[in-house]
């Protein structure tokens, strides 16, 4: 199916069941752990070894020889795989550096041996014996330092890097009132609670991989790529994920590992990336520099914006884009918007929940603070005179799909009663704390991909979706089984739901907040198709045929779904492909974030109290999963405001917070409190489901609305993130 004209009145619009919070249909297999995720699937690899990953202990260099003796001897070993006898092996365009190190390092903790042994602890008593000479190389580990060396960032998956309309500099310089600030984001982990984990096992030539994977068919593409072996030669499995955020859209180290040693030792072979190994071996948000300046009349009306941004990576990898939102959240005739990238030796640099817009809307929205500071306007009163209905690149003839910023901020400002927030800083006080309020846009765009499913109705009226869409915590279980419930008329509890298995039709995977929505989409078209295939078999019309409450229905004819199909049943296979929709018009998603914070007026400790937010997103297909979205990722923001950093040691080129002890997140203690409110809406040129994706809003935005309840408690503007106690407690007003 493609969808190329906007969506007209459809099943879907019954909202029977799309739209209503149901539980998920997974959640007693996860609570009662009966839910397979990688690492434990006993069942089909009994007598699987363990694989223990030995990771490079420079960040630049050369390997010049390995001494694995004493490991080879130790109790229990199997094997040891290195570069030197791994087979050759390809580095996917997927990777910057390649999964497996050696002779040459290209960032610490790479991968540059396997040892399998028959046991967890014997792999890893037999790792700390491995014995590796490095010749170590001058690296680049700091991207202040590298800033002058960075060029121009190439064009990526948000578009082109660098966008000018207009003559900035000459509006900036003449405009009234001006802001130019630079903001800092450091490097951030995913800290997903499940690590990186694969089983991989070997049927002569063909390789089933059990790995912990947000997209399946680019994991079959990469691992086919690595390995030098036909797609169709690979099996990859992954129908239950313990999050992912970004990190798990591409294989690492340990399916590869675990497929090349599988198949040198002739048997199954389990390898989980170890938390202290995480934040160097796999991917991570890269820090950011970032430059606002912007220029508005004596009423707020903004006329200049540029956002310049600064972001460092391995040679050949991509730049953090984090001024994509300031392409099109506010008005302004004149506009820069521009990526430079600089080549670190640090950890490869890649997407993490809401890549671009998570970071940007920190310093994008702190500027709009101080710029409303400045023009003594209500930050609030600020955005809404700089909303703009299209894409202010490209003016009115690439109108917005459906843009509600303007009604979150109302109602998101009303139900937080924000009108009790003083204006001046620090005038609020609940004994020792300094209270204030801060607030931020949600900005997120709608991406959407082409997905495809297979359903099918048995005998018996039962319906069974398939499809190797994935689950990374986010509901695609539940959504998808709505889906079809709604589609075919049955209830939800009739729906059967496969995912993640390369087996299944392609679909979107998950990531990039297009997840939902594609995969739904997917799912619909092959419930369109279903739909004919079932009307012609019970001799329907099919275009007159309805499915409702078990039954094929047209005219005064009446026939139960499992009739229709018949003791042989019926199969349909069919996806959504999305045509020019998205170039005719911009679709984002939209939102107001609302935080309250108390700062203790002698020690600087920050307490968030509550956070409050009403969101715009389309058609909302489960408000209870989607709730749960929304508030993980304010939380997430919440946690890039206040705490989240990979420190960098800048001698030797690695993150030092490399584990849950160090690399701090937020916990329940730290959030007491959150309100979520979504919008009623439907964008008809989104998808046929007339929805777009919210597992990425919440995050765009939480942070800086935090930020700036902190400068309305304290008066104090902390401009480098994370806010920490250490950056306030110096500047913080005289004890009263």
């Amino acid at each position: 199916m493609k969808f190329d004209t906007p969506a007209g009145i459809n099943p879907i619009d019954r909202q029977t069941v799309v739209g209503h919070p149901h539980d998920r249909i997974d959640g007693p297999r996860k609570v009662s752990g009966t839910a397979p995720y990688a690492y434990e699937r006993h069942d089909v690899a009994p007598d699987a070894a363990y694989g223990w990953i030995v990771g490079a202990t420079i960040a630049k260099g050369r390997i010049r020889s390995i001494d694995s003796r004493d490991a080879e001897a130790a109790p229990g070993v199997i094997g040891i795989i290195t570069a030197a006898n791994a087979g050759p092996l390809k580095t996917s365009s997927s990777h910057t550096a390649d999964l497996l190190g050696g002779p040459e390092i290209q960032h610490y903790d790479q991968a540059v041996a396997l040892v399998v042994a028959e046991s967890l602890e014997q792999a890893r008593h037999a790792a700390g014996l491995v014995r590796i000479d490095y010749a170590p190389a001058k690296g680049r580990f700091d991207l202040a330092e590298e800033r002058a060396h960075a060029r121009g960032a190439p064009a990526g998956f948000s578009g082109p890097s660098a966008v000018t309309v207009g003559d900035f500099d000459g509006a900036f310089a003449k405009a009234p009132v001006t802001l130019d600030e630079v903001y800092t984001t450091p490097d951030q982990n995913h800290a997903m609670m499940e690590p990186h984990a694969s089983i991989a096992a070997w049927d002569g030539d063909r390789l089933t991989l059990w790995t912990s994977n947000q997209m399946i068919a680019w994991a079959v593409r990469d691992t086919a790529t690595t390995l030098g072996i036909p797609k169709d030669n690979i099996r990859v499995i992954s129908p239950f994920i313990g999050g992912g955020f970004g990190s798990k859209l591409w294989i690492r180290a340990d399916a590869l590992l675990a497929a090349v040693a599988a198949r040198k030792f002739g048997r199954a072979v389990k390898v989980a990336i170890a938390r202290p190994q995480i934040a160097n071996n796999t991917t991570h948000r890269p820090a950011t520099i970032q430059r606002l300046r912007i220029g508005a009349d004596e009423q707020g009306r903004i006329d200049a914006i540029s956002h310049e941004t600064w972001s460092g990576d391995l040679p050949g990898g991509g730049p953090e884009t984090a001024g994509a939102q300031t392409r099109l959240l506010y008005r302004g005739e004149h506009r820069r918007i521009a990526h430079f990238l600089a080549e670190l030796d640090l950890p490869e640099g890649n997407a993490m929940r809401a890549p671009g817009e998570a970071v940007g809307m920190l310093a994008l929205e702190v500027a709009m603070d101080e710029l409303a500071e400045k023009l003594g306007l209500d930050p609030v009163e600020l955005r809404i005179r700089n909303d703009v209905q299209y894409d202010p690149a490209k003016g009115p003839n690439r109108p917005f799909s459906s843009r509600k910023l303007v009604e979150c901020l109302r109602i998101g400002a009303e139900r937080f009663h924000w009108s009790r927030r003083s204006p001046t800083p620090g005038t609020l006080r609940d004994g020792r704390w300094l209270i204030g309020l801060g607030m931020a846009s949600a900005f997120r765009n709608n991406l959407v991909a082409p997905s495809a499913a297979r359903v099918s109705v048995d005998g018996k009226g039962g319906v069974l979706v398939e499809t190797d869409m994935t689950d990374i915590g986010t509901g695609s279980y539940t959504i998808i089984a709505q889906t079809a419930a709604e589609m075919l008329g049955v209830p939800l509890g009739r729906v059967e739901v496969r995912l993640g298995d390369s087996l299944y039709p392609v679909s979107s995977g998950s990531g990039g907040q297009f997840g939902a929505n594609s995969a739904t989409a997917g799912v619909y078209a092959a419930c369109v198709a279903l739909r004919a295939a079932i009307a012609q078999k019970a001799g329907f019309n099919a275009g007159d045929a309805d499915f409702v409450d078990g039954h094929v229905v047209a005219g005064n004819r009446k026939v139960k779904l499992a009739d229709a199909a018949g003791a042989d049943g019926v199969s349909a296979e069919d996806g959504i492909v999305f045509g020019d929709l998205t170039k005719r018009y911009a679709q984002a998603t939209f939102g107001a974030h609302f935080c309250e914070v108390a700062v203790d007026a002698a020690t600087g400790e920050v307490r968030i109290r509550r956070q409050g937010g009403a969101f715009a997103a389309g058609r909302i297909l489960n408000p209870k999963s989607a709730r749960n979205q929304v508030i993980g990722g304010m939380t997430m923001g919440a946690g890039a405001a206040l705490m989240e950093e990979l420190v960098v040691d800048r001698r030797f080129g690695y993150f030092v917070t490399r584990d849950l002890a160090d690399y701090h997140v937020p916990v329940h203690a730290d959030i007491p409190d959150q309100d979520v409110f979504f919008l009623d809406e439907l964008d008809d040129k989104s998808s046929p489901m007339k929805a777009k994706g919210v597992g990425e809003l919440g995050i765009c935005g939480s942070g800086a609305a935090v930020a700036n309840a902190i400068y309305n408690a304290t008066g104090v503007r902390i401009r480098e993130f994370p806010i920490t106690v250490d950056k306030l407690i110096e500047r913080m007003p005289p004890l009263t």
